[in-house]
């Protein structure tokens, strides 16, 4: 894949991706759930109850991308479904691989 051809949910940030996604808490289970506009959405076990949704997503995204807790972060929508997730360290040409296999 191109680096300079990404989808509209990644933008890389210097060696940070900046990553668009819908969450939807309170599902089965955490998992990709395709696209919803120019977002990835995800569905996530977790309730939106005191922040815990947030950290249950960090901890799930850190896992996907095999990266460190620390590494991810929630820079916006922290009481919102709609958010911009940062993630240290990675590629976005290697993200946007990632999820074009479970999206």
């Amino acid at each position: 894949m191109n680096s300079n051809i990404l989808p509209t949910y990644i933008k890389q940030d210097g060696t940070d991706v900046l990553l668009a996604l819908h969450v939807q808490p309170g599902a089965k289970q955490t998992s990709w759930a395709g696209l919803y506009g120019d977002r990835v959405k995800v569905r996530l076990s977790e309730p939106p109850l005191d922040g815990k949704a947030n950290a249950a997503l960090c901890q799930w995204l850190a896992a996907q991308f095999g990266c460190a807790l620390r590494d991810v972060l929630v820079e916006k929508g922290l009481t919102n479904r709609v958010k911009l997730v940062r993630v240290r360290g990675v590629l976005a040409a290697e993200v946007a691989l990632f999820l074009g296999a479970r999206i």
